[in-house]
């Protein structure tokens, strides 16, 4: 049986773009997961620049308690300075990248201190975040908590 070169090229082609593919998710997990804890950061700082940065226009932000706040809500609440993070967590992240979307989930664990008086909360959240490519940057797009015992 004669086999010619372009008959092998197709499939060496292909086994080589498999190659390289894992490695642009590999690249776009750790991406987000940059930007995530830059997210975490600038939100247990307080940073507004910071969160503005990483959010998209179009940001839907949902609480626990079923508040939906977009972008400048969002930006406003988190940056009020009513209270301040004691600490904050994002535990167990998981990453999944589908295209120009990736797939965040997590344990949230914060403890919070209210600046008028002092009094100390605690939450313990599962995240879902939904992080869109808009150029070379994630953005964060959409965030949903659900309160955990």
């Amino acid at each position: 049986m004669d086999i010619d070169r372009r008959q092998l090229a197709l499939p060496v082609l292909a086994i080589g773009l498999l190659g390289v593919m894992p490695a642009f998710a590999g690249a776009d997990e750790d991406a987000v997961a940059k930007n995530l804890e830059a997210f975490r950061t600038a939100q247990a700082a307080a940073n507004a620049e910071g969160l503005a940065a990483l959010c998209a226009a179009e940001l839907s932000y949902s609480h626990s308690d079923g508040r939906v706040e977009d972008k400048a809500a969002f930006i406003a609440g988190a940056t009020s300075g009513k209270s301040k993070w004691l600490s904050l967590t994002y535990k167990d992240p998981v990453i999944r990248v589908v295209g120009p979307a990736a797939i965040v989930r997590f344990h949230w664990l914060g403890e919070q201190e209210a600046v008028a008086d002092g009094k100390k909360s605690s939450t313990n959240l599962h995240i879902l975040m939904n992080w869109q490519k808009q150029g070379s940057d994630w953005k964060l797009l959409s965030r949903s908590a659900t309160k955990l015992g």
